[in-house]
């Protein structure tokens, strides 16, 4: 895969989101659509309630469309593809619905967790069975060490643990203006990295096209907030990041890759597990951005220095991987 391609996706992915995001973003303010603020959370953040929410829309579009019209144009659209776009366009309908309930319905918690994680398990279920229509190795390489564990049929268990896991811990992160559109960005660049390192085009197209669209959403998603992603952005990002991660056979390398997302989650376990067993809070709010925000650090600050680690973990990985 060229450079030029690589650009061109990316650059064709930012243009769209670019070019949509002013057409939808008054429609959504007209809908109502609007974001309601937890009333325990950072006071500061009252301000943002009534922003449009269901953002995520904008740049689901934006990666279908470019994936598709660059894979078809090069003759690149496989299965992978398909299982691609399946995994980011089902994980999006789940949020979606969840966030329509939420806002439009006014019921507050939206979709019950068992009927998004049945959601969510049927999608990879799929997922998997189709990539099984080709060549599929189910063993787990250890990162960077020749080591490798194969799952055989236990692989499905797998892929619906990696795909729920990450697709709500990518939820989880999405609580500050610009966070997941700049953590996800830097993930999803890395790992298109891989894949033309790799000669796996079609999920670089696809790895590229989210880069872009991410990048254009940023320009309306960063501090102050025109707009916000939703459960619609959220989840369908982080299960599609988990899907490419197993479809260039670099899973576990993701726990670094993404180590934003891994940290916010552990935050919020590490939380409800030290309440109900000491009584006690280890911060003073989960997930982690806000108890840096209720430390003192505004919000500008806990984006840049997450979107900074994310950025070296992400570069070291990819060194230390091409190394090795």
């Amino acid at each position: 895969m060229s450079l030029v391609l690589i650009v061109a996706t990316i650059a064709l992915g930012f243009a769209i989101t670019a070019v949509l995001a002013p057409l939808f973003i008054p429609y959504l303010r007209r809908m109502k659509f609007g974001q309601s603020i937890r009333e325990e959370g950072p006071q500061s953040h009252q301000k943002k309630t009534g922003t449009p929410t269901m953002g995520g829309l904008i740049f689901l579009v934006s990666i279908a469309l470019t994936t598709l019209l660059i894979s078809y144009f090069f003759e690149m659209i496989t299965t992978q593809t398909v299982v691609l776009l399946l995994v980011l366009v089902g994980f999006g309908v789940l949020g979606f619905l969840d966030d329509f309930i939420k806002v439009v319905m006014k019921r507050n918690l939206g979709l019950t967790s068992l009927q998004k994680l049945l959601g969510q398990i049927l999608i990879a279920i799929v997922a998997y069975f189709l990539l099984q229509l080709g060549p599929f190795d189910t063993a787990i390489t250890i990162p960077f060490t020749t080591w490798s564990i194969d799952f055989g049929i236990f692989y499905v268990a797998f892929i619906v643990f990696w795909l729920v896991g990450f697709s709500n811990a990518v939820n989880l992160t999405d609580g500050l203006d610009g966070l997941v559109s700049g953590t996800a960005s830097i993930a999803f660049a890395t790992f298109g990295i891989f894949a033309v390192l790799y000669n796996q085009n079609d999920a670089a197209i696809f790895a590229f096209a989210v880069t872009g669209a991410l990048l254009g959403f940023l320009l309306f998603n960063k501090n102050p907030a025109k707009v916000f992603m939703g459960d619609t952005g959220s989840l369908a990002l982080g299960g599609a990041l988990a899907m490419l991660s197993i479809i260039l056979k670099l899973e576990l390398l993701l726990l670094f890759v993404g180590v934003i997302f891994v940290i916010e989650t552990a935050s919020v376990i590490l939380q409800v597990i030290s309440f109900k067993t000491r009584g006690k809070r280890i911060f003073k709010m989960s997930p982690i951005h806000h108890h840096f925000e209720l430390s003192g650090w505004s919000e500008q600050k806990v984006v840049y220095v997450f979107w900074t680690v994310g950025f070296v973990a992400a570069f070291a990985v990819l060194v230390l991987e091409v190394m090795g």
